[in-house]
């Protein structure tokens, strides 16, 4: 995972936030993480995004959205799966 063996970039910490929210890293990968977020504010803040948005995003059920924005919502998550 790690370019070195005893930290990890601020690009790691973007592609493993998933992963890491989840509590799918293995234990020293997700201390590696966890050490690069003591000392790096900017991956701290961004992590601390990524919790607040899956906690809100969560919680947002199909139900609870207007029709007339429901459907064009579902089109671009349609539209951005075809393009991947």
């Amino acid at each position: 995972m790690a370019e070195s063996p005893d930290h990890i970039t601020c690009q790691e910490v973007v592609e493993l936030v998933t992963e890491y929210l989840e509590g799918a890293l293995s234990p020293d990968d997700a201390d590696l993480f966890e050490q690069h977020l003591n000392f790096c504010d900017g991956c701290h803040a961004y992590v601390d995004q990524m919790r607040a948005t899956v906690a809100a995003v969560g919680r947002v059920r199909e139900e609870d959205l207007p029709p007339d924005s429901r459907e064009p919502l579902l089109a671009a998550f349609r539209d951005w799966k075809q393009r991947k």
